[in-house]
């Protein structure tokens, strides 16, 4: 691992306006580190170089952070549930349970060997709020949970279709994307009762590329 990753996630904590402590940051270089030794042998990410890994995995993974927080404090949630679908490596899922003990995080995968890392990744980096179940999420039975996220998992359309079953009444589905997903929401709004809530711009450290959070409810609003 370089050695200006601690300086550089350091800087990217306080541009995100994130109060991890030094362990949680060791922790989360600690991941990117298992991930790229990982990756050598079992092909979990498409990217190969730590440096990208860092910026558009880590970065990008912590930037939903401060929107999740937010959004607890406002419903007064003490601890989340929340459920990431298609979570690959355990992207956000993996930076989440890192970042906040309070919350707990099951990753969904249909790819057994992703989700063998996760499970690895729970006992190596102690997170004892980690699960990693290796199936299809909409072969589960429902998961009652406060939030739903996805990272690069589906259209919005297909990942209510797949995965809304799994939110407890009031909750919310998090989709994180690239640019304003406009043909989807179309697709999404027409061919489903879930709707927009707000389209939430997100800044990604060292990343020049658009980015952003586009939450997702039954009604349509928070």
């Amino acid at each position: 691992m370089k050695m200006d990753f601690t300086k550089r996630l350091h800087q990217a904590c306080e541009e995100l306006e994130l109060f991890l402590s030094t362990d949680q940051q060791k922790t989360l270089l600690r991941y990117i580190e298992q991930l790229a030794k990982w990756n050598k042998t079992y092909n979990l990410t498409a990217l190969r170089d730590p440096e990208q890994m860092l910026i558009q995995h880590l970065f990008d993974s912590l930037s939903i952070i401060k929107p999740v927080s937010t959004y607890a404090a406002e419903k007064d949630l003490k601890s989340l549930n929340i459920v990431d679908v298609g979570s690959g490596a355990g992207l956000p899922g993996v930076v989440l349970a890192i970042a906040c003990s309070t919350w707990n995080i099951t990753c969904i995968d249909a790819v057994e060997k992703k989700m063998a890392f996760v499970k690895q990744m729970a006992g190596v980096l102690s997170l004892s709020n980690l699960q990693a179940r290796h199936t299809r999420v909409e072969e589960l039975p429902s998961l009652n949970a406060d939030l739903i996220t996805s990272r690069a998992f589906s259209s919005l359309l297909d990942f209510v279709k797949l995965a809304s079953k799994h939110v407890k009444p009031g909750g919310m589905m998090l989709a994180m994307k690239g640019k304003h997903p406009l043909e989807e929401i179309v697709e999404l709004e027409s061919g489903s009762t879930w709707k927009v809530s707000t389209i939430e711009p997100l800044i990604v450290p060292e990343l020049a590329a658009q980015r952003c959070l586009v939450w997702l409810s039954s009604e349509g609003s928070l």
